[in-house]
């Protein structure tokens, strides 16, 4: 694959997961499951490990992501992707995230601040990449006061 070419694949997958924010702050969870592959899987053990779990297919993470905050404000951001193409249809990336979500405004304000980084592996499939796998590992939450 020429230099060129793996720039293109690259800059795709980083409006593949530009697509993931907007659509999960906007609440648009039919076109949402659209960033994931059919069989894809969401690592939800929480950061010391516990919970151990996975979320299997697209419409049950979407529909887990809803639960979780779909009622809530948010506002996502991904920054600084470190993305390695491993095969013509298959990527591995890495993103530093802040997210805020606010579950009830103020006065009585709840929520959090969180940091940490976005651990993916992406496929493409039709010529589209979509996200296979995702766990996020957060370094540090704040809780809204």
């Amino acid at each position: 694959m020429t230099e060129q070419l793996e720039l293109v694949e690259i800059e795709a997958i980083k409006q593949l997961k530009a697509r993931y924010f907007r659509l999960m702050d906007t609440k648009q969870w039919d076109e949402f499951k659209l960033v994931f592959t059919p069989d894809a899987v969401i690592d939800v053990s929480d950061d010391a490990g516990q919970k151990h779990g996975h979320v299997h297919g697209r419409d049950l993470i979407a529909q887990s992501i809803e639960k979780a905050v779909g009622p809530a404000f948010t506002a996502h951001h991904g920054h600084m992707p470190e993305i390695r193409l491993t095969g013509a249809n298959e990527a591995t990336g890495i993103w530093a995230m802040f997210d805020y979500v606010e579950f009830s405004p103020a006065p009585n304000r709840r929520g959090l601040k969180g940091y940490g980084h976005y651990h993916e592996k992406y496929a493409k499939i039709d010529d589209i990449w979509h996200i296979q796998f995702m766990k996020l590992a957060r370094l540090r939450v704040d809780p809204l006061a």
